[in-house]
């Protein structure tokens, strides 16, 4: 079975919170879920945080940049991971934890 890129990143991006010990999961947006949710949404040392996950120069939805706007502004930490970044996600969340704790 091949793996799309966008899947690729989600593994890298889940690889990293797994080691971390966050929790994580991929929402489910069909049926009663709401769309535009981020692909991973979790938490770590009660940091909540959705992850918007992009391969190449994808970009968020006009939708998913909503939610991830309103995450932030609730108090959580957003982000938009790619190949260029997938090495990022535990230092970024590390951070805003130590910055925000």
């Amino acid at each position: 079975m091949v793996m799309t890129p966008e899947a690729k990143v989600k593994k890298q991006v889940t690889r990293q919170l797994g080691a971390m010990g966050a929790y994580y999961f991929y929402p489910v947006t069909g049926g009663y879920g709401k769309s535009g949710v981020p692909d991973i949404v979790g938490c770590y040392k009660g940091l909540f945080f959705g992850i918007e996950c992009k391969a190449g120069k994808g970009k968020p939805t006009p939708l998913q940049a909503k939610n991830l706007k309103d995450i932030r502004a609730a108090g959580g930490m957003d982000m938009v991971i790619n190949e260029d970044n997938w090495g990022d996600v535990a230092s970024i969340l590390t951070r805003w934890v130590n910055s925000n704790g």
